[in-house]
């Protein structure tokens, strides 16, 4: 609650007052904003477990000492998708779909760049929820459940027109989300409650999923059901995927602390 407010306050003032959001207030109102999660976990884990809590919390950044093939899931999993989702379009509909216009070199080094600030989202998400809705409803069921949360705390941007999300589709947007929570959840379960990784598959969320766009040109139902196809594609992709991550966590008793 706590992080919507805080988030919801700074991203509707933008919204409402139409405050440019590349302007110096939009951006510090955008940036407080989405840093929300982790100001918000921070201040409750100093209150209630003092400054050795904070500290336990924020090694989890530092947890880097796992297997490659971790890292190559974290940086390679949301392109293996999109290239997947296009390789469908291309057998289904006999045309390719719209790629990108970034040079693929540049993708590598915007994900390292991007990867130290998901900590503002990451510490509170991951780090905090993550680990308390496990120990309360399993870790399958609280990575669905903290996707939930997760999505709908996006909710504002979707009317900031300079913001991507801008008249797309929130329900699909929601369901991706989540998809991708139970993702996460496994990549933490599985690396130990590393943050860091989980850190790098969202910060290769945000600047890989554009080599195949899945934003339909134009939209402006924000709680419609209208999306394109590539949209649509990764929706099924990314469950079929997330099925396989929450047959795993029910099977097994995976880290979460």
């Amino acid at each position: 609650m706590l992080t919507y407010a805080v988030m919801w306050a700074c991203f509707i003032a933008v919204a409402a007052a139409g405050i440019p959001a590349r302007s110096p207030l939009g951006a510090g109102l955008l940036l407080l904003g989405a840093f929300a999660p982790s100001l918000v976990a921070l201040w409750l884990t100093a209150r209630a477990e003092g400054g050795e809590g904070i500290g336990a919390l924020l090694a989890r950044i530092l947890r880097w000492r796992v297997g490659a093939r971790w890292y190559l899931f974290a940086v390679g999993y949301i392109p293996a998708i999109k290239l997947t989702a296009a390789l469908i379009h291309r057998a289904t509909t006999g045309a390719w779909p719209r790629f990108g216009g970034e040079a693929w070199y540049l993708i590598p080094a915007a994900i390292a760049f991007s990867t130290p600030f998901q900590a503002g989202e990451e510490i509170g998400w991951r780090g905090y929820a993550l680990p308390r809705l496990a120990a309360r409803f399993g870790l399958a069921r609280a990575s669905i459940l903290l996707g939930l949360v997760w999505a709908c705390w996006h909710l504002p941007q979707f009317f900031i027109p300079e913001v991507d999300t801008y008249g797309q589709s929130f329900f699909v947007f929601v369901v991706q989300v989540t998809a991708l929570s139970v993702a996460m959840a496994w990549l933490y379960a599985r690396t130990n409650g590393s943050l860091l990784l989980v850190m790098l598959l969202h910060s290769a969320v945000n600047n890989a999923k554009d080599i195949v766009p899945s934003v339909l040109l134009g939209a402006t139902s924000t709680f419609g059901l209208r999306a394109s196809f590539v949209a649509w594609l990764t929706v099924a992709l990314l469950w079929i995927c997330a099925g396989y991550f929450l047959a795993t966590m029910r099977r097994r008793r995976l880290f979460v602390l």
